[in-house]
């Protein structure tokens, strides 16, 4: 087995929890609750990858800012492997103050626009072309067509939920990925169509496998090879706390999955393992499972062959 690799913008978050509800312009409101942690993305998918005993490489961006400094700090703390390729002065890092209220969670976000540079593509290629799956991510499109020329890593791609997604935008990501993993509402968004089985159908046209998250419900699966579909139950006991990082804990199990061999229904389950434990803590990285636990709910994880009925 060999390593999962990854490039992408560290997140830095303050996490407000406790908030009976958001506060209107010229209002303060105190939280029951508040701790600084790494937020969603490339690190929440490998550090989970990590902890069910896995090499990960994580890529990254990283200044000479408190916040990047935090970021350094908790990738050793979490002892993944991480190489930075940024040497500027700008903040790179994505900062977000993410407010958690009983329904739902709304955040304000910053990040200095950095320029990619040939010579950082260059080490970006360096770092992954030897990885056996990576978790691809926007705006490093030609690092991953080099790749794909050269190598023989399976690509994975989740682009999370943006006002503008379609196919036509995420087209080329599509054509190199060998999964996409998005949960419903993307799915129906980047495909124009009003039900699962119909964005499926689209998907169908660029992946044998297709993925849909479906939250609470599990995960939808159809085999476009044999058209055979299946909904993968979510694991059993869930009560949600913070959706933050849910769907990047989900792609680790996935990974899992891949790089042990297991056919895509049992990497299905192995994500909602992974996705189901995060959400029962506030943040992306507070609540996990071990590699024994996992194995261990994975099994108890129902794999059902239906027909999927959607609005």
């Amino acid at each position: 087995m060999g390593f999962a690799a990854g490039v992408g913008f560290a997140n830095f978050d303050m996490l407000f929890s406790g908030i009976p509800r958001l506060p209107k312009e010229g209002e303060e409101i105190y939280a029951e609750h508040f701790e600084t942690a790494l937020g969603g993305g490339i690190a929440t998918t490998l550090i989970n990858l990590k902890r069910l005993n896995s090499d990960v490489r994580i890529v990254t961006f990283l200044g000479k800012d408190i916040y990047s400094a935090f970021i350094e700090s908790e990738l050793r703390r979490y002892g993944v492997e991480y190489v930075n390729v940024y040497e500027g002065n700008q903040i790179p890092v994505n900062i977000t103050a993410a407010m958690i209220t009983q329904k739902d969670r709304t955040f304000m976000s910053y990040h200095d626009p950095i320029e990619i540079t040939a010579a950082q593509k260059n080490m970006i290629l360096e770092q992954l072309q030897d990885a056996d799956v990576i978790d691809m991510h926007e705006g490093f499109l030609d690092v991953y067509r080099e790749i794909r020329r050269n190598g023989h890593a399976k690509f994975i791609f989740d682009t999370g939920w943006t006002e503008d997604m379609s196919v036509d935008k995420y087209r080329e990501y599509l054509e190199l990925a060998d999964y996409y993993l998005p949960n419903q509402p993307e799915a129906l968004k980047m495909t124009g169509t009003g039900t699962v089985e119909q964005a499926a159908d689209v998907l169908g046209q660029f992946f044998d496998d297709v993925v849909i998250k479906l939250d609470k419900e599990g995960c939808f699966y159809k085999n476009m090879r044999t058209a055979e579909t299946m909904v993968i139950s979510p694991m059993r006991g869930v009560k949600a706390v913070d959706s933050t990082g849910a769907g990047d804990s989900f792609m680790s199990g996935f990974i899992y999955g891949l790089m042990h061999g297991a056919q895509i229904p049992e990497c299905i389950a192995y994500g909602n393992v992974t996705g189901g434990a995060c959400v029962q803590g506030v943040g992306c990285l507070t609540n996990y499972v071990t590699e024994p636990e996992l194995l261990r709910k994975a099994s108890e994880i129902r794999i059902e062959k239906k027909r999927l009925v959607s609005a």
